[in-house]
């Protein structure tokens, strides 16, 4: 079975827009994730799936420079542009990440991945729950999310990918949240905002220099040295469903 990761990633976000290629000690937050992501080793293929829009040319490019897999599809019905990445790089099992988590951790991928194939005889859909923001994973076989391009017909379901799954038809599905070791859900290492974008800066500049290879107890560690971190981005909200 192969197993490929799907990064949706465009340049004209709302709230922070070109996010995705904005740089940190030189190098561009994507790049960051893209090396982050090629140390899953029970991944098959890494495939970056960008907007058919001039804007996200300069995604291409740097997909180009850095020898990933790219696919480019509709901007606003994101589950079309999945479900078209899957179909063309003939994935069997999907792992869902974002492009604005450019400190994902790749042991914890590698985890929830390992699970996933081991229970995949009774496991439809598999979320990490009360993680740090920015180190969210989604899993679910290609043929759930074919049935979900298919089906689903409500705008928020085609931009939300996965939420026909477990807002729509959670009796339909086996679902299962995969907690984390402990909840660590009140910090937020996603980039959304100039706010995140400012901690996520900080974290880099001090970890990348003498550990390129950080995991999420580096950064635990940092943010214990550095409290005042904390407040950086605290007030920032999630958007939520349909907004």
């Amino acid at each position: 079975m192969k197993t490929v990761i799907i990064v949706q990633a465009r340049m004209t976000s709302t709230r922070l827009p070109g996010k995705i290629l904005k740089e940190v000690l030189g190098k561009p937050l994507l790049e960051y994730q893209i090396e982050r992501l090629r140390r899953i080793k029970n991944a098959d293929e890494i495939v970056i799936a960008t907007t058919t829009n001039d804007t996200d040319q300069p995604v291409v490019d740097l997909c180009e420079q850095l020898s990933v897999a790219y696919f480019r599809g509709s901007e606003e019905d994101v589950l079309a542009r999945y479900y078209g990445t899957a179909v063309k790089f003939q994935a069997d099992i999907v792992v869902r990440i974002t492009s604005d988590c450019p400190l994902i951790d790749p042991a914890v991928c590698d985890e929830g991945i390992r699970w996933f194939l081991q229970h995949l005889h009774k496991c439809d859909y598999l979320r990490l729950e009360k993680c740090p923001r920015g180190l969210d994973i989604e899993i679910c076989p290609f043929k759930v999310l074919e049935e979900c391009f298919r089906e689903a017909a409500e705008q928020p379901d085609r931009e939300h990918v996965t939420t026909f799954i477990y807002k729509r038809h959670p009796e339909r599905y086996r679902i299962k949240y995969l907690n984390f070791i402990e909840d660590l859900s009140h910090h937020r290492w996603t980039v959304d905002t100039p706010e995140d974008f400012e901690l996520i800066k900080r974290i880099i500049e001090q970890l990348y220099p003498v550990k390129s290879e950080f995991n999420f107890v580096d950064i635990l560690d940092v943010m214990e040295k550095n409290p005042e971190w904390h407040y950086i981005n605290a007030e920032i909200q999630q958007k939520r469903y349909g907004e």
